[in-house]
């Protein structure tokens, strides 16, 4: 595997704002209660990128992080962020936020094939928690005996991940986010570790050297921490 993922705008942005009030008051006093603003949060899709998406697809603020399961700083910034990125910047519209794994090591991989099987309802959700256990799952990793060790660096790509999952508790973590037996079986394929290869090589022709790494409207950042990168998304 290699290891190579305005003039006329505002003026009818001003009358849609003067005109929104009126529409809701006059809704009001004919007894019908105001529209409430969408809940962006709830839409989320599999990009054509090969990416997660979570928000309102015409955000202002299109915000992509190529992250690591396995990188204490994803993990940081993850934790930082929490109160407000999604629940804040992403529910009302302004920012949308697309997850791309970026892989540095075979835990990582295995970890990211994953949290792949997941819908994309699920996805955000099992990508935070393997976030926040990262410092219990990884701690596995040095666990496991030498002769297992032995045992796992001959085995085959596919067989290496499937058994990863075991050994580190990534499959216990995915069964809480729908990821059945049954469902690991059909979704463990060449196909989906292809998928990841190329995310990873996309993520290294856009200049991505190490994780967490933003870009915004397509623009690559010089940030990786919720207090460096919150004044950009204002």
């Amino acid at each position: 595997m290699k290891r190579s993922l305005l003039s006329a705008l505002a003026a009818l942005a001003a009358v849609t704002a003067l005109a929104g009030p009126a529409t809701d008051a006059a809704a009001q006093r004919r007894g019908r209660p105001a529209a409430a603003a969408p809940n962006w949060t709830r839409v989320m899709v599999r990009t054509p990128e090969g990416g997660f998406r979570i928000g309102n697809p015409n955000a202002r603020v299109k915000l992509i992080e190529y992250l690591s399961t396995t990188c204490g700083i994803c993990a940081a910034f993850s934790r930082e962020s929490a109160a407000r990125l999604i629940p804040f910047y992403v529910r009302s519209g302004r920012v949308s936020v697309e997850y791309r794994n970026y892989y540095l090591n075979g835990p990582d991989v295995a970890a990211a094939m994953l949290s792949r099987c997941a819908t994309p309802a699920r996805y955000f959700a099992m990508t935070h928690e393997l976030l926040a256990t990262q410092p219990t799952w990884t701690a596995r990793i040095r666990a496991i005996p030498p002769a297992r060790q032995q045992q796992l660096q001959v085995m085959q790509p596919l067989q290496l991940i499937a058994a990863l999952g075991g050994d580190l508790g990534l499959n216990a973590i995915g069964l809480r986010h729908g990821i059945t037996p049954a469902v690991r079986r059909q979704c463990l394929t060449d196909a989906n570790l292809n998928r990841l290869e190329q995310l990873h090589s996309m993520g290294a022709s856009a200049g991505v050297q190490g994780t967490p790494t933003f870009f915004i409207n397509g623009v690559k950042q010089n940030v990786n921490t919720w207090a460096g990168l919150e004044p950009l998304l204002r």
